[in-house]
């Protein structure tokens, strides 16, 4: 593992302007930096980059964080990935945690079978390039094949000689150990020490990873020779997993992520030749069966796919099955069938890009229309046939995790087929209980389970056997109400409080806690001078409120409101963050804001990342190139750190009288309960008047 010293240096030594400028045209707007997102199109930039904090937002995707964080969005590196290519441009030595010699041993090999699979595809893309037969014969296929020098490079596509060890003998004179040329595959050692090019004779296409490092290689012979396989792929090693890889991932990525959906087709000229016309976001699965891993690798680029069936019909029956694999794993499924005889690289060839994007387009179907039509095209008029395959169709929505979707899907299997939403439901239903059984039996651990019964012909209910998580934040009307109470009352205007049975308090509470955390990322290490009030009695004995001024820092005020009161935040994610910066509290004399946005908790460096940012948001608008004059918070900071923890008062107050209200039924607890509420809104009484509202 690389050491917690590397990484701290990374993070201080990589500037996010210069990582990010790398792959965004960025302009100067103020201390801070603006561009057109990365990840979607537009035309008005959304995008900023904050050299100062160290931390960049797209607000058009909501996408944010730091310069590691940016590399694992748009290039899709892994986190280990994006500090290895940040120490890289940066001159960093990594430093390696203690491992044990088993480990170092382990990871010794792995990153030679990496640096021999490398030497590999330079080799052969060389070959191909610089040698006579290279050029005559792999050369030629992929001439004739119609890709032009750029795909080719692109592809790193390459030539293997036609020659026992011509690979081999060049991998050894370079210093590559034998032992790793074997276990990549590249080479074959028979027992008696002989040793031959398991590629000779073939041209090459390197397979990738997501980050772009190679794994293997699929070759293709050229000859007619019929003992020989057409199509030959690296074996399963320690880098290479077959059902864990998709074809083209890494050239696509980012195509994918942009487009918001993945084609799928069968092979590596499939997807070189829709590169070539302009379709990019394309992958195969090279010949092999679809299989989960590989769905969720477009997973973590989309949730959309869709499938490029060529138009030999003999094959849908046996390819359509991938498609309830996709299903379940959540994803959206199109299918896309291409006219008889042709198949994406045959048709990409024929048409132009424009004329290509309008057929996927215009060509599209849902699964469901697809299926439907495909299996009861089979079916004709047989009953037997055809109630055989309405099952089949229903086992590939049970399939579906949202139930939302299954009751969409079975609502339009019921129009398309003539059939009883009831009969439909009550099926799967069945498969549904069936399944939870049978992962009963395995002891696996399953999520909640979301069953559907039919209610009564043409309807369906929807129960949730398991528990869903609660609603934590306010919707935007109500949002907006607190907010604007919250700007009145930093400005120190009066304004009344509107109770809305919309803003539950659970979504309130979440609202004043980040408020909590916002103030504290943004102004913790400020000192301020606070105003308390206090109840004192006067010389007749009346009770009078008296004003009390002390200074105080931002960070440690609201520490020790919070303390006081025995506050714990309710949000996990909130939870999580103020555990963090309390910690920074107690140890430390300022708050160190960097170390969260470089958290190795993803999920908190974000959040911390989003707030810092939306604060930046203002500089996108360029008010100040329209003279409007954007007020500073830090003018009336005192107002605003005690108003969100009376805020954050009242309504725990709130939760409070509405427990007691409950009791207040019971007769043993009645007049408990009453003086109870009374005390309470007593309270919230003189909340409210530190808040200047009215009741």
């Amino acid at each position: 593992m690389i050491s917690r010293e590397t990484i701290d240096k990374v993070f201080e030594t990589a500037r996010v302007e210069e990582v990010i400028g790398e792959f965004v045209t960025l302009k100067k707007a103020g201390s801070n930096f603006k561009g057109l997102s990365p990840f979607v199109d537009e035309k008005t930039p959304s995008f900023m980059v904050s050299p100062v904090k160290g931390i960049w937002k797209d607000f058009s995707t909501g996408k944010g964080g730091n310069a590691i964080s940016f590399l694992m969005e748009h290039e899709h590196y892994s986190y280990p990935e994006a500090i290895r290519f940040l120490a890289e441009k940066y001159q960093i030595e990594i430093e390696e945690t203690e491992q044990t010699d088993a480990q170092k041993e382990a990871a010794d090999e792995r990153e030679s079978m990496y640096l021999v699979s490398k030497f590999a595809q330079e080799y052969f893309h060389k070959t191909m390039l610089n040698t006579q037969n290279g050029k005559a014969i792999g050369g030629s296929y992929f001439k004739e094949r119609g890709f032009t020098d750029e795909t080719i490079q692109k592809f790193q596509l390459g030539y293997s000689l036609d020659e026992w060890t011509a690979f081999t003998d060049a991998a050894l004179s370079k210093g590559y150990e034998l032992q790793y040329l074997e276990s990549t595959g590249l080479t074959i050692v028979k027992e008696d020490g002989k040793q031959f090019d398991r590629f000779k004779g073939r041209v090459m296409f390197p397979i990738h990873s997501m980050s772009g490092r190679v794994l293997g290689f699929g070759g293709r012979i050229l000859t007619n020779d019929k003992k020989a396989a057409k199509y030959l792929n690296s074996p399963e090693s320690d880098i290479y997993h077959k059902s864990k890889v998709l074809y083209g991932i890494y050239q696509a990525k980012k195509a994918i992520s942009k487009e918001d959906n993945c084609y799928l087709v069968e092979g590596y000229t499939d997807v070189i030749s829709m590169h070539q016309n302009g379709i990019t976001n394309v992958v195969a699965s090279s010949g092999t069966a679809l299989t989960p891993d590989q769905i969720r690798l477009v997973k973590r680029l989309t949730p959309n796919m869709t499938v490029l069936f060529d138009g030999d019909a003999a094959g849908l029956r046996a390819s359509v099955r991938g498609i309830d694999l996709i299903l379940e794993q959540g994803m959206n499924v199109k299918v896309v069938t291409f006219p008889d005889g042709e198949d994406p690289d045959s048709f990409a060839k024929k048409k132009s890009t424009e004329e290509i994007k309008e057929y996927l387009s215009e060509q599209q179907q849902d699964f469901i229309s697809f299926k439907v039509s495909l299996l009861m095209g089979e079916a004709q008029n047989d009953p037997i046939k055809k109630s055989a395959l309405i099952r089949d169709i229903v086992q590939s929505i049970s399939k579906i995790p949202d139930s939302i979707k299954q009751e969409v899907y079975i609502q339009e299997c019921a129009r398309m087929l003539e059939i009883s939403e009831t009969v439909l439901f009550n099926e799967l239903a069945q498969m549904l209980d069936k399944n939870a059984r049978e992962a009963d039996r395995k002891a696996k651990p399953s999520s909640p389970r979301m069953s559907i019964a039919s209610s009564k012909k043409g309807t369906s209910s929807l129960s949730n056997t398991g528990s869903q998580p609660p609603e934590d934040m306010p919707d935007e009307a109500a949002f907006q109400e607190m907010m604007l109470a919250q700007e009145a009352a930093m400005l120190g205007q009066q304004a009344p409080v509107r109770q809305s049975d919309v803003v539950k308090s659970a979504g309130q509470l979440a609202f004043f806690e980040k408020e909590i955390i916002k103030i504290l990322l943004l102004y913790g290490n400020y000192e301020v001078c606070f105003i308390d009030w206090v109840e004192e009695h006067d010389k007749n004995g009346k009770v009078i409120m008296v004003k009390e001024e002390y200074y105080n820092t931002v960070g440690n005020e609201l520490f020790l409101q919070l303390q006081d009161d025995e506050i714990e935040f309710t949000h996990p994610l909130f939870q999580k963050i103020y555990k963090e910066i309390s910690y920074q509290i107690n140890q430390e004399e300022k708050l160190n804001v960097d170390f969260l946005t470089s958290h190795k908790d993803q999920e908190i460096a974000k959040e911390v990342t989003d707030i810092l940012m939306d604060d930046e948001r203002y500089v996108l608008s360029n008010w100040a190139s329209k003279e409007i004059e954007v007020a500073k918070k830090t003018d009336a900071l005192q107002k605003l750190v005690q108003d969100v923890i009376l805020n954050l008062r009242r309504v725990l107050i709130d939760q409070k009288v509405k427990e007691l209200t409950q009791q207040v039924a019971e007769e043993d607890k009645r007049m408990e309960a009453l003086q109870d509420v009374m005390d309470y809104t007593h309270l919230k009484k003189l909340l409210y008047e530190k808040l200047y509202r009215v009741v």
